[in-house]
């Protein structure tokens, strides 16, 4: 199972960072694990999780 998770507006690189670590160690103590990421020309980030086996 794969879930999404979209990290809104964030235009500065420290504080996007930030944001992707909490939600990946979030979406880590629901079982999924960080499969691939991409940032959008409009300063958000989309996170494709894994449920670990």
């Amino acid at each position: 199972m794969y879930r999404t998770v979209v990290i809104e507006y964030s235009p500065q690189a420290e504080a996007m960072a930030e944001k992707i670590e909490a939600a990946a160690n979030a979406m880590l103590e629901k079982g999924f694990r960080l499969v691939t990421m991409s940032v959008t020309g409009a300063a958000r980030a989309i996170l494709v999780f894994e449920e670990s086996v």
